[in-house]
């Protein structure tokens, strides 16, 4: 049987973005976002919960989350999961899943960081430039 490894996320970010370069140049972009589900329960009552996901765009994409998004901007994402696995500088093994930015769309007006006008909306289709993270666990990522 064939795998398939797709997400799909409607959600508004945690915090601002944050954009650093690999030692090849390739831009890297890591941020938060807050997905939120409502529900009726069986008692009628009406629930919510918050799931927070962190993920992670690579090259022209991770440049313009950086440029035009901030915390509280509504984005749509498509990605995949990713599993990372690294030890830290206290010796200790650390283990994070995440979400790897494939597609997106800017979504509301959002304020814009640089000052642009409302309404700016941009597909994220262009290619991924990504490195592997065997690259990265060498450099500063993951944050």
């Amino acid at each position: 049987m064939a795998n398939f490894n797709k997400v799909l996320l409607l959600g508004n970010l945690t915090r601002d973005p944050e954009v650093r370069s690999t030692k090849t140049g390739t831009q890297v972009c890591k941020f938060g976002l807050a997905v939120n589900r409502k529900w009726k329960g069986q008692d009628g009552q009406m629930n919510e919960s918050t799931c927070f996901v962190d993920l992670t765009a690579f090259g022209r994409q991770a440049e313009v989350i950086g440029q035009y998004c901030n915390k509280g901007r509504p984005v749509f994402i498509e990605g995949r999961l990713e599993f990372n696995s690294w030890t830290s500088q206290d010796g200790q093994k650390r283990n994070k899943l995440e979400v790897i930015v494939e597609n997106f769309q800017l979504l509301g007006s959002g304020q814009q960081r640089n000052g642009g006008g409302g309404g700016h909306q941009q597909s994220g289709s262009a290619p991924i430039d990504e490195p592997g993270f065997a690259e990265d666990a060498a450099g500063e990522i993951p944050f």
